[in-house]
């Protein structure tokens, strides 16, 4: 790394200056994966890095606290169902729905782009594309879309597809974030692995190892990539932040019905 720390106002961090930042303190506070993270997605190491605590705050909310809570989603309704992955036959692709397919496209678009990136040494854009993907695809998006499948009494087909489809979403995030944010990675993959592996239900090579830094990465299926669906999937979720960003504008609660909406 060739870049310098700078603070919030651009000028080089140093004791003499007095506007140094403990790094022992700010990790005792933050953590060092949150502060990671946040160092490697704010600036290109070889750029300068304006360093901030506020961001790590925002870190620690925007991606920790989403992929969190998203596997604590997945965690309520699996343990209410004691649904164990690999323990009954896999659900086919052709044979989920349209939103489980989009996220297993993105997911895998995902995984070509992460690996394209680390190959070239640049790890930035890589961790920045893994943020996006937690935050606006699959937490603000899939699982708000699919609450209603999770909270069906048995577990039916479409059910299962759900809870198959997050939870290869979540270990695979798992593992592209391993090498930014080793130490909560561990954790959710331990999690989210654990109890196939005590059941000794035939897993993938993912998901058979006690940690996820022994794991074997998956590649990426070009055959679940579906380009044609994420564009349209890209034009709804644009539509939809347009019709919310009118709405607070001219102070339209979420819940009132629009007699139409017209996109030029």
């Amino acid at each position: 790394s060739n870049g310098l720390v700078l603070d919030k106002n651009g000028n080089k961090m140093s004791k003499r200056l007095g506007n140094a930042v403990d790094p022992f303190e700010t990790i005792g506070k933050y953590g060092p994966d949150a502060t990671r993270w946040y160092m490697l997605t704010n600036a290109q190491p070889w750029d300068n890095l304006k360093f901030d605590v506020e961001g790590i705050q925002e870190v620690q909310r925007k991606f920790f606290g989403t992929l969190y809570n998203t596997y604590g989603f997945y965690a309520i309704y699996a343990n209410i169902d004691a649904f164990v992955p690999g323990l009954q036959p896999t659900i086919p692709l052709n044979e989920r729905s349209e939103l489980d397919r989009w996220i297993l496209s993105k997911l895998n678009s995902l995984v070509a782009y992460v690996k394209e990136c680390l190959d070239d040494y640049n790890p930035t854009p890589a961790a920045r594309a893994i943020e996006e993907f937690v935050d606006a695809h699959l937490s603000n998006w899939y699982v708000r879309l699919s609450r209603k499948r999770f909270w069906h009494g048995t577990l039916t087909t479409d059910k299962q597809a759900a809870y198959e489809t997050l939870h290869e979403c979540l270990v695979t995030v798992a593992q592209l974030a391993s090498p930014f944010a080793p130490f909560f990675c561990d954790w959710l993959y331990r999690n989210l692995t654990e109890t196939a592996r005590l059941n000794s239900v035939s897993v993938s090579d993912a998901l058979k190892y006690e940690s996820v830094h022994l794991s074997l990465l998956v590649h990426a299926d070009s055959a679940a990539i579906d380009e044609e669906l994420e564009s349209r999937m890209d034009f709804a979720q644009k539509i939809s932040s347009m019709v919310l960003s009118i709405r607070k504008k001219e102070n339209l609660r979420v819940r009132q019905p629009l007699r139409a909406i017209r996109i030029p």
